[in-house]
Formats: C-alpha cells, structure tokens, sequence
C-alpha cells in the first residue's frame, strides 16, 4: 500500500481531549488538516506520513519523550525546519520545560488565554514558512536531477566519442591498406579494381556516418526544413528497401514485405521517412544473426499510417527501451561490438517522426527475441487493404613467383579490412588465411600453425581477447607472433588486451606496412638468436 503525503498538516498534542476536539474543529473551519495525537510517541509516528506544524501543550515539554521528539527533528535534512507552536500558561519557564525548548530550532510561544484569531495567525505564519522550505527541497531535487542528467548526458558523450573513433578507424583502415596494395598490383588488374571497389564501399560507410551526425545537428538546432508533400507512404518504404537491401542480402537474410494494395496518403517528406525507415531496416539487417527475418509492414489503423519492422535478432533488454531513442544510445552490455554504429541512428528516427507529428515506439520481449519498432504518422486516406508481397530472397593464392616467409592469419569481422590487409600480406610474399569471427579463427589456427595471428578485438561468437587466451593455451602455437589490431585504442584496452596473451596492442587504421616491417624484424631476430 502506498502512503500519500500530506506535507501541511498540523500534528496537535494538547493538554486534555476536549482542547484537542476543540482545535481541530477550530483548524477545520479555517481548511487545515488538523490530526490529534495521543502522546508524544503517536506524535512521533505520525511525522514521516508529512507535516506542516506541530502544535504542543507547554505540558508536553515536561514528559520524558520530548528528548525524543527533538532528536527526531534533529535528523530532518538541511532545507527542513518543522515549525512549533507552544500553547501554555508560562510552565515553559521551568528549568526542564526552558532545557526541551533549547534542543528545538524553530519554536513560537503562546501565551493561554490565546485568542482564536491569534492561534489562527501563528498557524498561517507557520505554514508559509513552511511551504517557503518545501519550495527550497523542491529546487534542490531540481538540481540534483538536473545535475544527474548532465552526469548522464556527459557519460554518453564519452561514449560516445569514443565509439565516433572506433567507427572512424575501421573504414579507414581497409582504405589506408587499399593504397598500400594499389601501390603494388598492376592499376588495371582485377586485384586493383577489387580494392577500388572496397575502397569506395568504406567511403561511403564514412560518408553515411558524417552524413547522420550533420542530420541529427540540424534536427537539434531546428535547421532541418520538411519538403512534405501528398505523397504514397508504400514508396517510402519502397526506396528504403532498396537502400537497405545490399545489407540484408549480404547476411542472407529473409525479408517479408506486406503492403496495402491501394496508396496510404500521407503528408511527409518521402526522403527523410525513406531515411529513418531505412535506418530500422539496416538496424535490423545488422542485428540479426545471418539467415535471419525481417518482416516489414504498412498499415492503416484508427486514422494513422503505420509501419512495423520486426526481426528476430539479438533483441533489447528491458532497461535499454526507455533509452533507445536517446542520442549516443548503445547496447554495450557484451564485448562484441562487431555491429558499430554511432547510437545516433534510432535518434534520428525519432526526431524525424516527431517533425512529422508522428511517433516511434521500440518494443522487446528480451535479449535473444527480436525486437519490433513501429512508426505511426497521420493518414490522410481512410481505407487501405493488405496485400501480402513475396519474400524477396536474398582464397586466393600468392603471386606468382613470390617465395612465402612467414604463414600470417588474419583474423576481422571487417570483411574489407581483413581481405585488404591479407592482399598486401600476398603481395609482400607471406603466405595467409583468413577468418571472420573467433570460432574459425581457433579452426583455422588449429589447421595452418600460423607465425603470426593478426587479430580484431570486437569478434562474434568469441571475442579477440578469448581468441588470444586459446592461442596461447595451445603448445603448438607457442612461438606465434599474436597482434591485436582494434578500433578501441584506450590504455585499458591496451592493458586487457597484453593481459589476454597478445604480444602487440596496434590501434586501426593500422599502417600495414609498418606491421609487416615489426613482423619480418621480430621473426629475423628470433632467426639471429636461434643461430
């Protein structure tokens, strides 16, 4: 059961029953809550429950419980001092009555007979000054909130700025390897149009980044003008589908798409809800373990346009809803952070809703269940009929004449990172393999004995610092050469990552050259001592 508070009440302890009954019938006409006490120790009980002013017989100055009731008072927080008022006929003035009012800090004396309209005014004054300390505890739990919000929104922005550095880095490092190796193969050859083409991929990964930090700048400043329009909200989520189809495909996913047979009217911006739906799809294409399902649908209900994007990905836990709309809003729960992103992108979605008038609303039944966002905007059309759309279903060798010298794994859930390093490595004449997550890195360690293991640290399934722990566990491997190459360049991470088994801790984009430099040095000086 819950207690509601009455902050203005009036605690009352008089002499007999009947002053009590009289004052409190008295307090009533003048609409204040008047409760009477039995005692001291009733008293006492009755103050968490709130009040205003304690009304006292000087009697009750003399009782052995007023110790009692000053040490309780004692213990209020700093903006509270409980006013007393102190009915008598001048028993206050013995030394044990004058000794109890010393221990109290806001008191005021009445003389008895005490006319009514003196009683009342005492009482009035009283509470005013009581709200007065109410008003100063309501200001300061503004600010400690207030205080608190910026504790949380500076943390976020850490975060934040570190994780903008961590995604900087991983498209970075595949272009910087890229021209490394454009250096070095023939520019019309199909190993340099392969690099070009992963160049201009990760590009355009950077482009999308900077892209969205500026929207969501713009949104917050109030700088984004709505090009709306009557327009069909069946091709909005039709130019996201597009957009995002690469990425599902690229993860075998199975997208189910229900529209409505007949145009959903609505007056939008077909670019920007192109854009925050695009950005669902791609939530989910990313969080969703491959071969998974997506399911995007387009409705009308009760005058309003929805669509829900549902999959059956890693999903939310209960705390991270209330947050995933915020700004620089992530799930780090777990190491793995081979999804990225900035935490700006379901931001974005929400402000480009609340333009619209419309909302966003995030829904989970856990860690493991999917999760469904579902967007709703005003309709301009009243009928829409579903129609049901067909599931759209979604090594190399080195060059000739190069002599291998040292047997390199590589091992990055950043497929162009890792194909573009393992290229240069080919190119340099070491002989390599390749693996996209912890499990086949342990597989193909297991099978190739490899020199040197070149390792990310935010892999799926098992992370960088359990691949370096069962790489040195193994005896076979103990004279292997394990460098981490991670986004995440903090002196922690450094720290976990030495205290994990590596021998390096290199920080993307890494200068490959510079790595293949420190490999051959190590390997010929470890050749040196053994001769």
């Amino acid at each position: 059961m819950i207690e509601v508070l009455n902050d203005e009440r009036v605690l009352l302890l008089a002499s007999t029953r009947r002053d009590a009954q009289v004052t409190c019938d008295l307090l009533s006409r003048q609409g204040v809550d008047c409760v009477p006490c039995a005692g001291l120790r009733a008293l006492i009980d009755a103050l968490p429950a709130g009040v205003g002013t304690i009304i006292l017989s000087d009697a009750a100055l003399c009782a052995p419980a007023i110790g009692h009731l000053a040490a309780t008072l004692a213990l209020q927080p700093p903006w509270s001092d409980v006013p007393i008022l102190v009915v008598g006929d001048g028993r206050w003035r013995t030394v044990a009555a004058a000794a109890a009012l010393n221990d109290f800090t806001n008191v005021t004396l009445l003389d008895r007979p005490t006319s009514t309209q003196s009683l009342v005014s005492a009482l009035m004054t009283a509470l005013r000054a009581r709200r007065r300390q109410y008003q100063t505890r309501d200001q300061l739990a503004a600010l400690l909130q207030a205080k608190l919000d910026l504790q949380q929104a500076d943390h976020r922005k850490d975060e934040f700025i570190a994780t903008l550095a961590h995604e900087l880095r991983n498209p970075l490092a595949p272009i910087r390897t890229g021209l490394h190796v454009l250096a070095k193969v023939p520019g019309d050859g199909a190993e340099a149009h392969k690099v070009r083409q992963m160049m201009e991929r990760q590009v355009s990964l950077l482009v999308r980044m900077i892209d969205d930090l500026l929207d969501v700048a713009r949104i917050t400043s109030g700088k984004v003008e709505l090009q709306r329009e009557k327009m069909d909200l069946r091709s909005a989520v039709e130019i996201a589908i597009e957009a995002s189809q690469p990425l599902i495909d690229a993860a075998a996913h199975r997208l189910l798409v229900r529209l409505p047979a007949k145009p959903l009217w609505i007056d939008a911006d077909k670019a920007r809800l192109a854009q925050a739906i695009g950005n669902l799809l791609n939530n989910a294409a990313k969080y969703t373990p491959d071969g998974g399902r997506i399911e995007i649908e387009l409705t009308e209900e009760a005058g309003e346009a929805v669509v829900r994007i549902a999959d059956n990905g890693t999903g939310m836990s209960a705390d991270l809803l209330p947050e995933v709309f915020k700004m620089f809003t992530q799930d780090r729960q777990t190491l793995v952070r081979a999804q990225g992103g900035l935490g700006i992108g379901l931001s974005l979605v929400h402000r480009l809703l609340e333009l619209h008038g419309g909302t966003a609303v995030a829904h989970s039944e856990g860690p493991g269940r999917g999760s469904t966002f579902t967007l709703r905007l005003p309709a301009l059309a009243a009928e829409a009929t579903a129609a049901w759309v067909a599931p759209i279903d979604p090594q190399q060798a080195p060059p000739a004449g190069a002599a291998p010298s040292l047997r390199v794994l590589v091992v990055d859930d950043n497929e162009d990172a890792a194909d573009a390093l393992v290229m240069l490595l080919q190119a340099f004449g070491h002989l390599t393999r390749t693996a996209y997550d912890g499990v086949s890195a342990l597989r193909e360690a297991a099978l190739f004995h490899p020199d040197v293991v070149v390792c990310d640290i935010g892999l799926p399934g098992l992370d960088g610092h359990q691949v370096a722990a069962r790489l040195r566990a193994d005896p076979s491997l103990a004279g292997a050469l394990l460098i981490a190459a991670t986004g995440w360049g903090g002196e922690e991470d450094r720290r976990k990552a030495l205290a994990a088994g590596f021998d390096l801790h290199l920080t993307k984009p890494v200068d490959a050259l510079a790595l293949i430099e420190t490999m051959t040095v190590r390997f010929e000086v470890s050749d040196q001592a053994a001769h």
